[in-house]
């Protein structure tokens, strides 16, 4: 069922106290106990992806999940680890009504944090 509803992402490094610039996220949509590969973007300047992850015509209720692709990012920026903690960091969640969906992340190479955003 089509909505009216969009899904959007932001993801702010928090160690260097900045926007996440050209990190990679996949949007996968969660069916039973498998998953279909919905898209590949990465994040501009802003930390933010210039279009939707869902848009009003893609967007349907659901489980789905964004892969932040942290340890690639932190690694591309020469943060050097002892031992790399974050790699993927998997958020799983519900659409379940018409709305606006944002799911921001705040990430450090050793923690990270989500919540819905607006």
């Amino acid at each position: 069922m089509a909505g009216i509803g969009r899904l959007t992402t932001h993801v702010l490094d928090t160690m260097h106290g900045k926007p996440a610039k050209g990190m990679r996220l996949e949007l996968l949509y969660v069916h039973g106990d498998h998953t279909h590969h919905i898209a590949d973007s990465y994040t501009n300047g802003d930390g933010r992806v210039d279009q939707p992850l869902l848009d009003e015509q893609q967007f349907q209720h659901g489980e789905y999940e964004i892969h932040f692709h942290v340890g690639q990012y932190f690694e591309r920026l020469g943060v050097e680890l002892e031992a790399q903690f974050l790699d993927v960091v998997p958020i799983r969640f519900t659409i379940s009504e018409d709305k606006h969906y944002h799911v921001p992340l705040l990430v450090s190479p050793f923690a990270y944090s989500t919540y819905r955003g607006s």
